[in-house]
């Protein structure tokens, strides 16, 4: 791989859709080994940057520059066309070569295990031909890690050899995400990869891709793969494309303290401006004498104005009140349901109580969903008994949206011919309402079929939140939200009065959100913690095997990951060149991370960005980034040094 340089360069870049400009003057370098992250509100431009690199889509001006030879992977929201193969089969036909020969070479394996089988030289040698190949092609390891990778997605060896045909859309993503992976690109290019995953099977791919030796570019909306994976951030915002040195956390601070300076740029602007405007406006004396340089600025200050770009609006969410419900909302006695000899819950006892916010947490077809109906009455138990409290008005969130018409448009299907909607004694037009939930009136009156996964889910939300409620049961709310509408819903849920469950695998969210946490931990078991899924983590006994569905995908990949690791050095005594370069090593880190701390400084002044135009911004990002790596890079040196 290429191990220094740059691999992609987008350079001075413009893309405009008719009058609307998604971004312009977008300067970006992709280097290798870089991890970066994406982000930027929903219909920002991110897949549109995945496209251009993938040439997809052209530029309306600027260049955007490959490295020569590059490999590059893209995984999409459209999986595309998938027939005729096992899951199995269409993982490793990513690998090319390999697949066209191991289908030939197992197919003539098939033929040998016959027993009428026939052996002929010309059999022998075409099949010794044929192995000599795939061994040559390293094909035995290609299909372990194709086994390997499947696995740490949530598809066991009882479902590699079935058709991709049986397979739902969200299982067929994980098929197609681990395509890419066992292809091994120079850059790896993830479009929202945890969408459809499940909490193991994202910790499995966080580790796999930390690990990776590859560049990897990707976008999502889970702010815990975020922190755990992005060494770079990369945003998209009102136009413009930043680059961010460091961690999330890191952006997330320095984009604080930027909107703040920006805002008070704003408003010494917007007041001087509006001086101007009361000047321009003032008699007919004045106007004969008035200063035509001074009428030439405000025109400009005017154009500049109406050049601005707001902050993409945020959603205003509030549920609707239906009082108190009985203090106790259900109750499971010693509960069992199975279909057929599958035993989804077994044994199961708990008491959930007015105001408790529960999270579930478990694999995709570990039975959650099951309990959920089980407790709403929609499922009766095989044995035990389920009380279901009083005066509960209940609003379930359903992850496949099935309560949303697709013949009725946005309006339609929150209003249901209403005109009004009360929230909390407060009365609203429902247009209004749907202002609220970033609805312009154009994409309210679209048919739903049009909208987008976001716009779905929002809708959605907004069609319960109307509802008067007590109870909140809610399956995978967090899918396609925007991380701006993600942190809104957990405040809201939060404060929420009523009593909630929620299913998601959103860790943060969890975390956020719930106080308490059942757990689907095999063969029907269902355990419960005290708070989100950090303190499951922390809870959960280490030695218990009823959790090895959850701890198996990771401890996979780092035994696979372990074995190309180099055995760590033994201690060893540093040359006289290497103890001077120790020493000065220290003094080294501290002048880096001053002149980055007085960087920041400058960017957090009030006057940095109308002092700079768009190129001396980013080229300013650019020198804090090449610090940046630079102090890793001293980092890691002293590291290396001082271990000996």
């Amino acid at each position: 791989r290429l191990k220094s340089g740059t691999m992609i360069n987008l350079a001075n870049v413009k893309v405009a859709y008719s009058s609307r400009i998604l971004f312009q003057n977008a300067n970006f370098l992709v280097r290798p080994g870089d991890k970066i992250g994406l982000v930027g509100p929903n219909g920002a431009g991110k897949t549109t940057v995945f496209r251009l690199i993938m040439g997809l889509e052209k530029p309306d001006e600027g260049e955007v520059n490959i490295n020569a030879g590059l490999v590059i992977g893209y995984f999409s929201q459209d999986v595309g066309e998938m027939s005729g193969r096992s899951a199995l089969a269409e993982v490793l036909a990513g690998a090319g070569r390999v697949y066209e020969v191991g289908r030939k070479l197992h197919n003539l394996e098939h033929q040998m295990a016959e027993p009428d089988f026939n052996c002929d030289d010309a059999f022998m040698e075409r099949y010794g031909k044929l192995q000599e190949e795939f061994i040559h092609l390293n094909g035995y390891e290609k299909e372990s890690e194709a086994q390997t990778i499947l696995n740490g997605l949530g598809i066991g060896p009882d479902r590699w050899d079935h058709p991709v045909e049986t397979f739902s859309g969200g299982w067929k993503m994980r098929i197609a995400l681990a395509r890419i992976l066992l292809l091994n690109p120079d850059v790896l290019l993830i479009d929202e990869p945890t969408n459809h995953l499940d909490i193991e099977s994202i910790a499995w791919l966080e580790e796999f891709l930390k690990n990776y030796s590859g560049t990897v570019v990707f976008v999502t909306h889970d702010r815990q793969f975020l922190r755990n994976l992005a060494t770079r951030i990369i945003e998209i915002d009102r136009g413009q494309v930043t680059s961010w040195p460091g961690d999330y956390d890191n952006y997330l601070r320095r984009r604080e303290e930027r909107l703040h300076a920006e805002a008070q740029e704003n408003k010494l602007f917007d007041k001087k401006l509006a001086q101007e405007e009361v000047w321009i406006r003032q008699g007919i004396k004045a106007r004969r004498v008035r200063n035509e340089g001074r009428v030439t600025a405000l025109k400009a200050m005017r154009n500049e104005r109406s050049q601005r770009r707001e902050l993409t609006g945020t959603v205003t969410l509030a549920t609707a009140d239906a009082g108190k419900s009985g203090k106790r909302v259900f109750e499971a006695k010693h509960v069992n349901f199975a279909f057929g000899e599958k035993v989804m819950v077994k044994d199961f006892n708990t008491v959930i109580q007015r105001g408790d916010k529960i999270g579930l947490i478990g694999p995709n077809g570990s039975g959650k969903t099951t309990l959920l109906k089980l407790l709403l009455g929609d499922l009766k138990p095989t044995s035990g008994e389920i009380n279901i409290g009083t005066n509960l008005e209940i609003v379930f969130f359903d992850q496949l949206r099935s309560s949303l018409r697709d013949d009725w448009d946005a309006l339609d299907n929150v209003s249901e011919g209403r005109e009004f909607i009360e929230i909390n004694g407060s009365r609203k037009h429902v247009m209004g309402y749907l202002q609220d939930f970033l609805f312009s009136p154009d994409r309210a009156r679209a048919p739903i079929t049009k909208l987008s996964g976001g716009e779905r889910n929002r809708l959605l939300l907004a069609k319960l939140f109307a509802k008067p409620s007590n109870l909140l049961v809610m399956d995978e709310p967090t899918n396609d939200l925007d991380v701006e509408t993600l942190e809104l819903l957990e405040e809201i849920l939060a404060d929420y009065p009523g009593t909630l469950i929620l299913v998601s695998h959103d860790r943060a969210f969890l975390d956020n959100v719930v106080t308490s946490t059942l757990v689907m931990e095999g063969n029907g078991r269902i355990g419960e913690y005290i708070g989100g899924y950090v303190d499951w983590l922390r809870q959960r006994p280490g030695n218990n095997t009823s959790n090895a569905s959850f701890a198996k995908p990771v401890e996979v990949v780092k035994a696979v990951l372990t074995k190309v690791e180099p055995a760590t050095p033994a201690k060893r005594k540093l040359s006289f060149k290497e103890a001077k370069e120790l020493e000065a090593l220290p003094l080294k880190i501290e002048e880096l991370e001053n002149t980055i701390a007085g960087m920041t400084a400058q960017m957090a002044e009030p006057s940095f960005y109308s002092k700079n135009n768009a190129a001396a911004i980013t080229e300013f990002n650019s020198k804090m980034a090449a610090l940046q790596v630079e102090l890793d890079a001293t980092y890691a040196r002293w590291q290396l040094l001082e271990a000996g």
